[in-house]
């Protein structure tokens, strides 16, 4: 009785050790699609900021292809991801971080590089302590999430407003409220990923996994990305 429960214990430790394992080599390839997009939309933003394309482009009427392109891209991508391959969107992703970076190239006009780089380094040490809490926490922030999307929405009509209003104070305030937001969004997207390999993914075929882990890493590109543009103005640093 003692060998077959023994046995027993063996399978059941050795299923865990292969769920843990794929859980790590998934959410591995998340963070390894998140970083190479990240370089990939840096290198385009400090190309096109020194040599000139941006300004260029801003002065034409692409300054609105550049600055809408983006957004188009995710709403085709986050439609289509069930129907198109893996490699097609592995291809538009990368389109869209290279985009990005087209969009973004304006912060090595508007900020100096000190500025940038301090921001970028800030943002990059927080994202890794609160997607490390939202990965390896036992606690469920499920219920976060409402809160942190109400939270979102209201911090858009906050900003479009301040667009016609202009106040500096506003500003200073929805950079705070931005960097908070998307902290509290680092980490509940990280579990969420996570809670999805686990109860969804790991029963899937290789190209929907593979199709996941690039939605994935798109998700916490655009909590990265958007963390660091509130980082950056609440830190300051502008060549004006």
């Amino acid at each position: 009785m003692n060998n077959f429960n023994n046995a027993q214990s063996s399978i059941s430790n050795l299923s865990q050790v292969q769920i843990d394992e794929g859980l790590r080599t998934h959410m591995l390839r998340v963070y390894n699609y998140m970083s190479a997009a990240l370089a990939l939309t840096g290198i385009v933003a400090w190309f096109a900021a020194t040599s000139g394309l941006y300004v260029a482009i801003a002065n034409t009427m692409l300054i609105y292809v550049v600055m809408f392109a983006p957004l188009g891209v995710v709403f085709y991508f986050a439609s289509k991801i069930n129907t198109m391959s893996a490699s097609r969107a592995q291809s538009i992703f990368w389109l869209f971080a290279g985009l990005m970076g087209l969009s973004l190239s304006y912060i090595f006009l508007a900020y100096t590089g000190t500025a940038v780089f301090q921001a970028f380094f800030v943002t990059a040490g927080a994202f890794a302590s609160l997607s490390l809490w939202g990965y390896t926490t036992k606690k469920d922030l499920s219920a976060m999430g409402g809160f942190l999307m109400m939270g979102l929405f209201g911090l858009i009509i906050a900003s479009v407003v301040n667009l016609f209003v202009g106040s500096g104070q506003m500003s200073f305030l929805i950079s705070i409220f931005g960097v908070l937001i998307f902290s509290g969004l680092t980490a509940w997207d990280t579990q969420k990923i996570k809670r999805d390999w686990l109860h969804r993914v790991q029963y899937s075929s290789a190209e929907a996994a593979e199709k996941s882990a690039i939605m994935g890493s798109l998700t916490l590109y655009l909590d990265f990305i958007n963390l660091f543009l509130f980082m950056l103005r609440f830190m300051g640093g502008n060549r004006d």
